[in-house]
């Protein structure tokens, strides 16, 4: 006769077998995580650099390096650390310029809520106006210096007036960063107006820097590339990104609309307003001021 064999119940029920799978899952996936951060940390670092008036700084300023950002992160190509925003100098003399401090204040307000956009107030700082080309070297120099140093300067300019826009966690390593000019399709078409740019500018920023530029869609930037032998030359070193949710609110439409005693809320931060309003720049009227009576005149 044979005897009946009796195994061992299996005490793992169902629910057991679903946590076990649900762990094996999670452990995959933070090992997934983890190899996917690794291999970013890998990745060249690039920082954006945009220059001009930010009279006032619209949120379109600052949609153009979140627009950037998302384009080289979902390319997987380059690792971005960093925004720049570096207002001109109060001798630009351009039309409905707010001063340099009133400009620098409100692009602080605007970036407030971001943790990678700067200020860097070095250009209004100095003696006179510079050229973008200038702007673009001083602060590529400036980088290298700090990542070269480990942080412990190298530069002879006074850290009051830079440290605040160095990106976070650059000393993080020691692999170099490369600084773009993010620009509108405007001011790659600048290049074309005579007497605008020197040559030797538009070729130093194109084939040592390099241009991101936001474009419109409908627009053909890649023809007025190929109409110049300077960008047909350096167009590898030349980003296009199409900008599919348009936003058509400028700072001279700001400007006009304020003039006017119209409103201006929703287009700009609420931050930015309350500063123009406080200010009262743009020849700002309230639209709460009494109407003037024969006593006033």
């Amino acid at each position: 006769m044979i005897a009946k064999i009796s195994w061992p119940k299996n005490n793992i029920t169902s629910e057991g077998f679903r946590r076990i799978g649900y762990f094996k899952a999670r452990s995959k996936s933070k090992k997934m995580s983890a190899f996917i951060e690794e291999t970013k940390s890998l990745l060249p670092r690039i920082a954006f650099i945009a220059c001009g008036s930010f009279s006032p700084p619209t949120p379109m300023h600052l949609r153009m390096f979140e627009i950037a950002k998302d384009h080289f992160e979902m390319q997987g190509t380059h690792r971005v650390v960093g925004g720049i925003i570096s207002p001109t100098h109060d001798s630009y003399g351009k039309k409905g310029l707010a001063s340099a401090l009133d400009r620098c204040a409100m692009v602080k307000l605007a970036t407030q809520s971001s943790n990678w956009i700067r200020l860097s107030d070095w250009e209004v700082h100095q003696n006179q106006w510079m050229r973008t080309q200038a702007v673009l070297q001083h602060h590529q120099n400036y980088i290298n210096n700090q990542i070269n140093s480990g942080g412990a300067g190298g530069d002879d300019e006074a850290d009051t007036h830079v440290a605040g826009w160095l990106p976070r966690g650059l000393h993080d390593s020691r692999d170099p960063v490369h600084l773009k000019l993010l620009c509108g399709a405007d001011l790659l078409e600048s290049f074309a107006v005579p007497g605008l740019w020197a040559e030797a500018d538009i070729e130093d920023i194109v084939a040592n820097h390099g241009l991101v530029v936001i474009t419109r869609a409908g627009s053909n930037p890649g023809k007025f590339i190929f109409d110049s032998d300077i960008l047909t030359k350096y167009q590898s070193n030349i980003t296009l990104i199409t900008n599919w949710v348009p936003n058509e609110v400028s700072s001279t439409l700001i400007r006009r609309l304020l003039g006017r005693g119209q409103s201006v809320k929703y287009l700009l931060d609420d931050l930015v307003l309350e500063y123009i309003k406080r200010q009262r720049l743009f020849n700002f009227k309230s639209r709460d001021a009494p109407a003037p009576t024969e006593c006033d005149s």
